[in-house]
Formats: C-alpha cells, structure tokens, sequence
C-alpha cells in the first residue's frame, strides 16, 4: 500500500513542492489526498487508495518528585480517562492505578457518606496465573480489606458536610517488583485522583511509611528493609493536621514514637504540591453538587423538643448502655409524633441527623465544662475489670475478658508448622504461623441480623490485635507451633478489638506458649470544642477508656496496646478533618497509664506461661522420613490421623504430628510405625501383630509391613514348650529388635522388652509391656563382620553380659536358620571349659529343637515371609536347599573327616569335628559354608591366609567354636 502511495503522489510532487508537501500533512494526519482538479491522478479510472487510520495522541500530565531517596511520579490522561479521576503512582517498577467514580444523584433519605474503596492486587503484577481452579483471582483477600481500610480511613473525614452521593475507588496494582508495598502508593494515588477529579473533597492528603533500623527512622523502606526494622508506621496526614496512624512495632517506646510522628508529618506533606501542581496542570472544575443539609429552622426545632429530656438521661449515670438506648429512642419516637401532627416533613426528613447532632453537643459540653461522662467515671479511669484463664480446660487455652460491659472469649489452638496460612500476596511472606480471627456476632449489641464471609470491620480489628500480640511470640525456631486464636465478642460497649488483645494474652499463657510477657491494650477519646469561624481547636478533653457512645459522638478512637516496656500496635480513626498532632502525642501518656491498670489485674489471674501438662496441650513431634516411607506415608496420611485422632503434615521431608495430648501422640506414633516404617534399628521397640504360628516361633508384620521371626526361645525367659501357650494370632505385640539371621531375616525378641526375674504363665504378654532401662540383647553379626573365633565362645544361657549396639545398622547376610538344641549348648560350655550353673542350665531349656531337613524348609518359609531388602538374600531364599544323603558315621572328635556325603545331622556336630565342606559364598573377611545336610556355617579369613576359594569349592574345615545364636564357626584344616 506504501508503495502505491508513492506512486500516486508522483504526478503531485511534479506539479510543485507546496502541492506535495501538502499531501503529505494530508497523509500523516490520516486524511484521505486532494481529488479532482490539477491534483488528480491522469487515470481517471484508477481505484482510490485505501485510507489509513489517524495516529491518536493522548495528552497526558506527570508530576515527578523525590522522598526519602526514591524517585515518586504521578501520571494521568492516558489510562481511563472516563472515570471521574485516574492517577497511575510509581515508585520504582511498582505502579499502582487509582480510579474514582461519583454516582449522578443521591438518596434523599441518605444521612451518611456511602463511599466504597475496592483494592485489588492481581496476579499478572507479578508475572503469574493464579492457582486456583478457574485461574481466577476470587474474593478479596485479608490484604486486599485491610488496604481498602488504610485508603478509606484518611480520605473519608474530608468530603464536605452533606455531601452523599455514592462514590467509589477503585485501585489496581498494575505492576510489582516485590520491592515497594503497594498500600501506601494507593493512598497516595487515591488523594491524586480525587485532586484532579470533579467530585468535591478538601484534600489533598500525603501518606507515608516511616521503618527504624539499627535506631535510625527510615522513609518509604522497601520490604527487605521492613523486615529488619522494629517499627512499621504508616502515617497519613494534611498540611498541619493529622487524619490517619497505623502501627506495628516491638514494643517501641512512647518516646521513639513521639520522634517518629513529627519526623513523618514533613515527608508526608512532600506529596501535597505535585498533586496540587498535576490537578492545576489538567484544569477540572469541581462540580456542583447537591448538599443535604438540615436548615437552621428545623434544627433548632428539633433541639427545643428533645434536648432537656436527653440532658436527663446523660445526666443519670445508673442507664445501661441498652437502658440508655431505649430512653433515647423513646424521646425520638415523642419528638416525631409532634413533628407528624404538625406536618413538618422538612424536620422530619431530617430528624434521626438532627437528634443526633443534639446529644452530640449535650455531651460535649458536660465533658468539657463539667468533666464528667455519661456513666460518672473520671477522664482516666478505666472501667472495673474481670479477667479469668482457663475458661475451657479441654481447650490448648482460653480466658473470659471483661472491661465494663464489653466481654470477649478468647481460645488458642495450636496446630502443625504445616497449619500455618498461606498468603498470596504479591509482596510480604507467603506464610503467616500467627493468627488472630475476630468475630463480631449480632447477639454482642441485641440486634438480630445475617453473618455473611469476611467482614472489612472483623478483619481490621482481628489484624490489629494480632499485631499486638505478634511482638511477644517466642521465635519460630524456640517455637515451631501454628498458632490461631479465636476471639468472639461477647458483649460489646466499647473498644472490642483492644479486649481482644488483652484476652488474647492471657489464653496464649494459659495454652504454655512461652509468650515474654502480657500485652494490653485500651481506646483513648477526644471531646474538643471548635471555633466557627476559623475551625481551630479552643478546648479538648481526652478520655481513657471510652464507651460505645463516646466514640461515636466523640472526635476520635485511638486504639493503643503493648507491653510495659512499650507500645506493640496503634490504630487511629478521627471524624473531623484532622486533629493537631501534638494533641495525639498527648494522648500517649493517658494510654500508657490505663494499659499498666490493665496489665497488673491481668497478671494477678496469670503471670507467666502454664507448663505443658498431659490433659490438654498438644505435642508436636517432627520425624524424617525417606523418600519411600514419604509416599507410604502420603497413602495411609488420612488413614493414620481418623485412628489415632492427631494430624499430620508434610512439609520440605519432613513430618510433623500434631496431637491433642500424650496419649494420642504415642497411639499415632505408633500408627505411622506400624503403617510406614521407621529405618530398624537394633535395640529399638516396635508394635507388631502376629499373623502366623510355626512350631519354632511365630512371625510378626511391623514396622510398616515388614516382617520378622520371633523365635521361640525368644518368647520368655523361662521355658516355652508350646508357642500358642504364649502368643495368638492377630496379638498385638511390643518387640525388640535384635539383629538378623544369616538370612537377613529379622530378629525380634519378646523377652528382652520385659524383666529377667518375670515369671511368665500360658497367659498371653501384655501389649503394653514396658521396656527396661538397659535391655542384653546378643546380636551375631554377618559374616563379613564376625568376630575373632576367641570372641564367639559365648554362653548361650540368655544371661549374656554384652550390651547390644543401638547404632550399628542391620546387615543383610546369607539366608541360613541354624537351630541347635540344648545338649548342644551344654556340650559347647563344656568344651570351652565354662562351668554350667543351675540358672544357665535352667535357661538353655529354652532353646530351640534339634535342627532337621522339616526345620530347613521352614527357614526358606522365613525367609520368603520376611521380605528381605537384600536381592542377593531375596533370590538365595528362593532357591531349594539340597537335602543330603544319609551315609554311616565315618569321623568323631579324634579329629577325623566327615565326608559331606556321609549320614550326619547337625546335631552332633561338636568342637573339633573335622568334616568336608562346600563353600556356599565368598565375602569380603571370609566363607560362608554349607554342610552335607545343609546346616550352614562360616569361616574368617586368617591373616596372611589363604583366600582364593571359589564357590563350590569342597574344603576340610574343623569346628572351632559356636557363635552365641548356634552358628558354628569352622578354622581350615591344613593337610
């Protein structure tokens, strides 16, 4: 298309300079070239070119400036440009949009400003898609509420009296680089956008976030330098007065804070000129908007009718907050009858207003001429006060809160590091282990009325007190527990949020969190009188403590709560437009006194954390797991937790149970025991069920499906004759684990988890057997492990003195099960010259049967049931032993040969028979040998010795000793 341009501006260029020059202005102004006359093209016939589209430029205005070291710019013109007002903030990479939009008309029954502020951080800021399900972001999120609030706080006490009109914000977080927190640009960009708007508003306001590090205030800090700071001050004010604080620190002092607030009102008021200067720079006119205000007429007719009889009831300080409430409302519903038989509908449209402004001004005056309040205490007394801890002794913790009529039940729960909430902020962590949830049921003010989801009032106190009490929480380290505490207003008649912190101090106590020491918290009024004419403050009054009453026709709520040692967590809220800010620093030292009252009945009931008992705190326990015992544990999870009633949780490889007491711990323990596995370990306990009964022994499913033998000499102490005499099937069992067989085979042993001196009947052991302090176990080791032969000559009485090593790992070993019988034993003792006692005599009765071909067919049958996690050991199982021929006796202990053809039973094998062996497997320190009936035993390379033998191989070996479990040991014959 270009090029056809070209070609028909030819002829143009040809017929003068001025001609062409004037298509082209023509061209980039996206208007279509001359047609006709000297200018048209000579083929008449020739399609017109194709019209292109105009280049729109959109006028924008920027205002840039610099505090505290970052670089601010204020821009507006060239996104939404239909709303009332648009401002995009940035500082840095983070741009933040703020709309505003005014409804045409009113209602004129409407008596309260009906703003709505809508914050929103989506995911695309950060270069992400939401995780939900439809990929959507859903309703708004606690820091979405609690941003809203910061910018409708400030922004709220400057719109004119009368003004009505539904007015809504709109912020968009358009861009984040994790660095800045939006929140405070938003205000910023909010007062910008009502600036240059037409909707009319006595602003402009600057908000700024004020952090202290190392002892030095820091301006605008970014969210690194916030985490190591020890206040978070955000500060919002006019040019000389103040509108908005909000506070969280580590119990910073009244002092600091005082330095803090005048170091912040300059750099905040830095924000005011460039939103003047962009507002000048784009020209709107402020609109004409209709006000609703009552005449003076009427007002002062409303006032004649009911304001001696509200004087009367103010004046009797016995009225109850709902006794008040009725006598008031009776004197409206007197004051509208004579309004109705006049029909003065001006005075009746706004009487609710006009009744208001009356008691608003009665009780001013009392405070200010006369000092007293509405229910007679002093301006800084704090009302009587009930605390009590352990309200619900089943709970991890609780306490009942009371300060006058306003009454709060506060719980605590504890929960898994894993329980903890997950934010989806797009600055801040994504965790938060603390939570404090705030609940304002209708029944706490008699009113009958719908719950619905998250309140905006719910979530911004729950998150104050929750600051409040997150500075004296032990470190995550010292503490790894989720916390949640509950409170639920149970009356309300004053600051409940302040209650909240108080109760929430106490249940935390009262559950054994370690927390360093209480937290109070107490809301402090001003009652000022004004001068019409300039609007400066002539006279104030600042109350502790106030009433429900009180901050409603009050000039302020100032919520404060710490320790002794300082101040934790501030929230102001004022109604006029601005108070001065040494009237705010004043008000500390009242707050700071009304919190101490509050703080000493508040240990008299609990000083310090409650130590951890078995009824009602939880335990936590944090295990490692491999990755297969992970994903076992992942499959029975539920299974595990509806059994044993605890909770689990995986995190990063590790587990953690949650239980309610000790009880539950140790039965969910041994769940995921039992279910899952824990790496075996010689010496340890574990919870097994018989599930099948041989002749030698019973085998035992534990440890999360693994299995293990537990022989019959490892029954009891005394003789068994009879394995279904002591255990059944399906019996649940306490054994420990004492090794392995030459198998790999497992172990266990009943006897070694109960006493020496137990004399055991037929009846069945307990389950819940204890285990001694130090239990003698004799563990054989493999082959590649086994002792010197001098090692070996232990006795096999059950009275052996070698304690057992807990840390060394189970070896898998060659799959053998040799069994020897009693005359074996005593022939052994003999032999190595050990004098046999009555009570080793009476213990090797306990030893199992002779070992015959039947029993080596069992010991595969072992093998196989034990689920070896050795191959080699698992395919040696499967493999059929050789049954060896019988042939006559041909040796005996003169030292001769036994062929490994001959008729021999293992049995008689006694020290110094010599016989011929074939070598079953060569480890790594030695042989393992099999005999002519099969018996296995196992021979220890010497040093400087022979080694170079090869399976199968047939060798004349000497039997030189037993190991403790029967094994015989063999030396190599020389010939």
């Amino acid at each position: 298309m270009a090029r056809s341009l070209r070609r028909s501006a030819l002829p143009l260029m040809a017929a003068g300079p001025s001609l062409a020059a004037s298509l082209r202005r023509r061209l980039l102004l996206g208007r279509r070239p001359f047609s006709g006359g000297a200018a048209a093209a000579p083929d008449a016939s020739a399609a017109a070119p194709a019209t292109v589209p105009g280049r729109k430029v959109l006028e924008t205005f920027r205002e840039e400036f610099e505090i505290g070291s970052r670089l601010i710019s204020l821009e507006t013109g060239k996104v939404a440009r239909f709303a009332n007002g648009s401002v995009v903030l940035a500082m840095g990479d983070t741009h933040v949009l703020s709309t505003v939009a005014c409804a045409k008309g009113s209602d004129a029954a409407r008596d309260f400003l009906p703003l709505t502020v809508d914050y929103q951080e989506k995911q695309y800021a950060q270069g992400m898609i939401p995780t939900t399900f439809m990929r959507r972001e859903g309703a708004p999120k606690e820091r979405e509420l609690l941003c809203g609030r910061l910018i409708d706080r400030p922004i709220r006490p400057l719109f004119p009296s009368g003004f009505f009109h539904e007015v809504q914000v709109t912020v968009n977080v358009l861009s984040s680089d994790g660095k800045q927190d939006p929140d405070v640009m938003a205000a910023n960009a909010t007062s910008a956008a009502l600036m240059l708007s037409d909707i009319p508003w006595n602003g402009p306001i600057g908000v700024i976030r004020v952090g202290r590090i190392d002892g030095k205030f820091v301006f605008n800090p970014t969210m690194d330098e916030l985490s190591s700071s020890d206040l978070n001050l955000v500060y919002a004010c006019t040019r000389d007065r103040t509108l908005m604080i909000d506070v969280q620190a580590r119990e910073i002092t009244e002092r600091d804070l005082q330095t803090g607030l005048r170091l912040a009102h300059p750099e905040a008021v830095k924000y005011i000129e460039p939103q003047i200067r962009l507002a000048e720079k784009v020209g709107k006119r402020k609109k004409e908007y209709k006000l609703s205000l009552i005449s003076d007429r009427s007002f002062e007719k409303i006032k004649n009718l009911s304001e001696a009889r509200i004087e009367e009831v103010f004046t009797d300080s016995t009225y109850g907050k709902f006794e008040r409430g009725e006598a008031l409302d009776k004197i409206t519903q007197t004051v509208k009858s004579n309004l109705e038989e006049e029909c003065d509908e001006e005075s009746l449209k706004f009487l609710p207003k006009a009744i208001d402004t009356v008691r608003k001004q009665i009780i001013r005056h009392r405070i200010i001429e006369k000092g007293l309040r509405v229910d007679g205490r002093q301006l800084d007394e704090v009302r009587p006060l009930y605390c009590e801890s352990g309200t619900y002794p089943i709970l991890h913790g609780s306490a009942l809160f009371s300060r006058g009529d306003t009454q709060v039940l506060c719980t605590v729960t504890l929960g898994a590091p894993g329980d903890a909430q997950r934010l989806d902020s797009i600055v801040g962590p994504p965790t938060k282990r603390f939570m404090l949830h705030y609940s304002f049921p209708p029944f706490s003010i008699n009113e009958v009325a719908k719950r619905g989801g998250l309140n905006r009032r719910e979530v911004g106190h729950g998150t104050l007190a929750e600051k409040a009490l997150l500075a004296v929480l032990p470190p995550e380290n010292d503490f790894p527990y989720a916390v949640r505490v509950n409170s639920e207003v149970m009356a309300s008649d004053g600051s409940t949020s302040m209650a909240s912190v108080c109760g929430g101090s106490i249940a935390l106590m009262d559950a054994g969190i370690p927390v360093r020491e209480h937290v109070a918290g107490v809301s402090v009024g001003l009652v000022s009188k004004v001068d019409p004419a300039t609007g400066d403050i002539t006279d104030y009054r600042i109350l502790t403590d106030i009433l429900g009453l009180e901050d409603h026709l009050g000039d302020m709520d100032f919520k404060i709560a710490g320790t002794r040692k300082g101040i934790t967590a501030i929230q102001l809220d004022i109604k006029p437009a601005g108070i001065p800010l040494d009237i705010i620093c004043e008000s500390l030292e009242p707050a700071r006194t009304g919190r101490n009252q509050i703080l000493d009945r508040m240990e008299q009931e609990i000083s310090a954390a409650r130590t951890l008992n078995d009824t009602n705190t939880p335990r936590l326990a944090t295990l490692k797991f491999s990755n297969d015992s992970l994903r076992r544990l992942l499959v029975q999870r539920k299974r595990i937790e509806q059994e044993a009633g605890a909770r689990i949780s995986v995190s990063d490889g590790t587990v953690t149970i949650v239980a309610k007491t000790q009880s539950v711990m140790e039965r969910a323990l041994e769940k995921v025991e039992f279910l899952v596995g824990r790496e075996i370990e010689v010496g340890r306990v574990y919870k097994g069920v018989v599930y099948s009964i041989k002749e030698y022994g019973a085998f035992v499913e534990f440890n999360g499906g693994q299995h293990g033998l537990l022989h019959i000499s490892e029954l009891s102490h005394e003789a068994v004759s009879k394995v279904s005499d002591v255990v059944s099937i399906g019996q649940e069992l306490s054994l420990m684990c004492i090794g392995q067989d030459v198998r790999g085979n497992i172990k266990l042993s009943l006897k070694a988890t109960r006493p020496q001196h137990e004399k055991k009947t037929s009846e069945g052991p307990d389950s819940n057997s204890t285990v001694p302090p130090k239990q003698q176990v004799n563990v054989w080791a493999s082959v590649e492990n086994a002792p010197a032969d001098s090692d070996n000559l232990e006795s096999s009485s059950g009275d052996d003195e070698s304690e057992p090593n807990e840390e060394e790992p189970l070896k898998q070993s060659t799959p053998s099960i040799v069994i020897r019988s009693a005359a074996e034993c005593d022939a052994q003792d003999i032999a190595s010259g050990q004098t046999i006692n009555k009570k080793s005599s009476k213990a090797t009765k306990s030893s199992p049967r002779p070992y015959s071909n039947t029993d080596a067919g069992r010991s595969r049958e072992v093998g196989v049931s034990a689920k070896s996690t050795s191959r080699k050991a698992v395919n040696s199982i499967e493999r059929k032993m050789k049954k060896a021929e019988e042939a006559p006796k041909k040796g005996d202990l003169d030292g001769t040969t036994r062929s490994s053809t001959s008729s021999f039973r293992s049995g008689s094998l006694k020290l110094g028979d010599r016989v011929l062996a074939k070598v079953y497997q060569v480890r790594a320190h030695g042989l393992v040998l099999e005999l002519s009936d099969g018996v296995r035993g196992m021979y220890k390379f010497e040093m400087n010795g022979r080694r170079d033998f090869e399976v199968e191989e047939e060798i004349h070996v000497e039997c030189s000793s037993f190991s403790t479990k029967g094994i015989p040991v063999f030396s190599l014959v020389k010939e």
